[in-house]
């Protein structure tokens, strides 16, 4: 289990259907819940942070 940062840029499994190529997601909130906001086309997503925590690759970088 990682500790995430508010900004980081993170790479999800899946891509988002905005894009076939969007996996860049920006976190903007870290909790109990995880939001997180397409890099692409700014959809913003909340889910458990076990959820994302199976779902996430890799952090990419900061914004």
């Amino acid at each position: 289990m990682e500790n995430y940062k508010v900004g980081s840029i993170v790479e999800m499994k899946k891509p988002h259907p905005c894009s076939p190529t969007s996996k860049n997601w920006e976190i903007i909130e870290v909790g109990a819940d995880v939001r997180i906001k397409c890099c692409h086309c700014g959809h913003i997503l909340q889910m458990k942070r076990y959820d994302f925590d199976i779902k996430i690759v890799k952090i990419v970088g900061e914004k």
